[in-house]
């Protein structure tokens, strides 16, 4: 029984988003992406970048979600 890491370090964001490092650190300030703050490491929650992926963060109709239709 293993227990799968729940946060991500943003670089790790990054990949899993197909975004640069200082976009996912820029939207990691802005709060675009939500993360933690412990002593000096920032991490991000598995489960929000699993919500970002999935789409609940593009609304219906963006330029984005349009394109895909295509």
């Amino acid at each position: 029984m293993g227990l799968e890491k729940q946060t991500l370090t943003v670089p790790e964001t990054a990949r899993v988003l197909g975004i640069g490092r200082n976009s996912a650190y820029e939207a990691v300030r802005t709060g675009e992406i939500p993360s933690l703050k412990i002593g000096r490491r920032v991490l991000v929650p598995r489960l929000a970048v699993e919500r970002l992926l999935a789409g609940s963060a593009i609304p219906h109709g963006h330029p984005a979600k349009t394109a895909e239709a295509r």
